[in-house]
């Protein structure tokens, strides 16, 4: 047992900084780099508008749409006029407009994530009410920040005519030629057979040409997948088996995506979704270029997730949130500045 002990003591001193043994206690928040700042105090899924004035967020899981401006700090509720509201995401349009995520209304966790889960319209304009859009879908959405693009994933759970276990990304416009917004022009460009790939949409890029998507895997690991939408190619980005890997968050340049990784988890038993930090991918196809830009998850208990990045890219927002909670929850928003 005493040679036993050694050997890991020796393991743990000799392994690199991305791969601890342990831990640290303490609250991550409180340990924060310079160009690190809290923006709230409260909510999660942030996301940045086109213009990098305002931060659009949950205030919980199931709740309202709120909007923060950068400058004044003063916090706006975009659904308090919604009773009962039971939104999961809120996101910009490059209209200045929302797209808001949700079920009709709460019913319990899982019914109303899955089953229940669609895509609304929300005018910019004060006192607007949510719009249906008559379209069911599964987890995010990718929105365009240069055109009326949207992409969302759909699995058995929202579509009757899929078989058991498949999924597909679809791509579809915004159309407002009516005087009711509508989706036009769906078209499915990936699909995936089996379990072996769970399709989430994530981020346009290179002028809309292209999309990054997540592709969920068994075990709780996770891929970072490419599409090019002319040709159909498909890439894999991360190219990491049995890790996590969810891309979340395009830089500007299209040449990097953000990415909730588990790579820092070296350790059996301590991978996954649950335990994660933010990294920076290259997406040149190699997998190789990986940089770790968050490091809440060296605390117990601690990780950070849902990155989106600024489309001048100086700043990306992200949350706080805690291993054990589902994904998607935190406990505030956050400001990473790349340039100041």
């Amino acid at each position: 047992m005493k040679i036993l002990l050694t050997l890991l003591t020796l393991f743990c001193f000799s392994a690199s900084s991305e791969e601890k043994c342990e831990r640290k206690a303490g609250n991550p928040l409180e340990h924060l780099p310079s160009n690190i700042e809290v923006l709230t105090h409260f909510g999660e899924r942030a996301d940045i508008s086109p213009d990098n004035q305002r931060v659009a967020f949950m205030a919980k899981s199931f709740g309202d749409a709120m909007l923060i401006d950068l400058k004044t700090r003063f916090i706006t509720c975009l659904t308090c006029n919604v009773p009962g509201a039971a939104f999961l995401r809120v996101m910009h349009l490059v209209t200045g407009d929302y797209i808001l995520i949700g079920p009709d209304h709460f019913e319990n966790i899982h019914t109303s994530r899955e089953r229940d889960n669609e895509l609304w319209f929300l005018s910019k304009e004060r006192g607007s009410k949510p719009v249906k859009l008559d379209q069911k879908m599964s987890e995010g959405a990718a929105i365009s920040k240069k055109s009326l693009k949207i992409a969302f994933s759909q699995t058995p759970a929202q579509a009757a005519d899929l078989a058991p276990g498949t999924s597909r990304l679809i791509v579809a416009e915004l159309d407002f030629s009516g005087g009711t917004p509508r989706l036009a022009n769906k078209k499915t460009v990936y699909e995936s057979k089996d379990r072996s790939c769970v399709i989430e949409a994530q981020d346009f890029y290179d002028n809309d040409k292209k999309m990054v998507f997540t592709c969920y895997e068994p075990n709780g690991a996770a891929s970072v997948m490419g599409i090019d939408l002319g040709s159909g190619e498909v890439t894999n980005f991360s190219k990491a088996p049995g890790t996590y890997n969810e891309p979340e968050g395009i830089f500007p340049d299209g040449l990097y995506t953000a990415v909730e990784g588990d790579r820092q988890c070296d350790t059996p038993g301590k991978r996954g979704s649950g335990n994660i930090d933010i990294w920076k991918l290259k997406l040149d196809g190699t997998g190789k270029d990986f940089t770790r830009l968050t490091h809440f998850n060296d605390y117990e208990g601690g990780k950070a997730s849902n990155p989106v990045v600024s489309t001048d890219g100086r700043f990306m927002a992200f949350q706080a949130a805690r291993a054990e909670d589902p994904a998607g929850v935190g406990y505030g928003i956050l400001l990473y500045w790349f340039k100041r």
